[in-house]
């Protein structure tokens, strides 16, 4: 059987740099399992919950997108949190990879959608790590008491299948819904991130192509 190379889904990157002290010291916060599975599961629950949700916390500079700056505070957007949980992972041996996605977000966040002047959400982070032989996909974005507030369940990960997004709230109504996938990195793919964001609210960036952070703090 041929072996597989995961070493770059096992490295520290410019911006996944899970050897940093400071996001050390954040490893160390979580409960270990006993087995590589519930670790994986351990590791979604501890980010999922640890780290507030907040699509407002756009940033394009190389020092404040690094998960070790991200673990600093108590919040970070669905990218931020998929790259804390894939630098958690790779801490432990896990290979793991960032995903990015384009999706319609039913969720009613009227703030959001006014800055945004859309309902389209792009780029959508998610993470992938290798369990069991297979890649499995997951969504540590939504912590518990954000869900609670918007009426749909905590999504859940056992670690065997994929978890990407809750396609309904609790009384039925559309939730999210993916409409592209742009495949997986082993780094935030920074010029990626950006083409796409200017693609899609180019009237969140200025006449040089900088962001206007104001926005999004009205």
């Amino acid at each position: 059987m041929e072996q597989k190379d995961f070493s770059e889904y096992l490295s520290t990157t410019e911006i996944i740099d899970f050897q940093h002290a400071d996001f050390q010291s954040y490893s160390e916060r979580w409960s270990r399992g006993s087995t590589t599975l519930e670790n994986a599961v351990n590791i979604y629950n501890f980010v999922r919950d640890d780290l507030m949700y907040d699509p407002f916390n756009i940033r394009f500079e190389v020092e404040k997108v690094r998960i070790s700056n991200v673990v600093k505070g108590d919040r970070g957007h669905c990218i931020d949190k998929a790259m804390v949980f894939i630098g958690l992972c790779r801490n432990e041996g896990l290979p793991a990879r960032l995903g990015l996605a384009r999706v319609q977000n039913h969720m009613g966040t009227e703030r959001l959608e006014a800055i945004l002047q859309t309902n389209v959400l792009v780029p959508h982070g998610y993470a992938e790590v290798y369990l069991e032989d297979r890649w499995v996909k997951c969504t540590p974005a939504f912590n518990k008491e954000l869900c609670d507030k918007l009426g749909v369940e905590p999504l859940e990960f056992n670690g065997t299948e994929d978890s990407v997004f809750q396609a309904y709230d609790r009384d039925g109504g559309d939730f999210m819904q993916y409409l592209e996938d742009y495949g997986g990195f082993a780094d935030l793919p920074r010029e990626l991130v950006f083409d796409l964001f200017q693609k899609e609210y180019p009237h969140l960036l200025d006449d040089q192509g900088q962001f206007k952070s104001d926005l999004l703090k009205r």
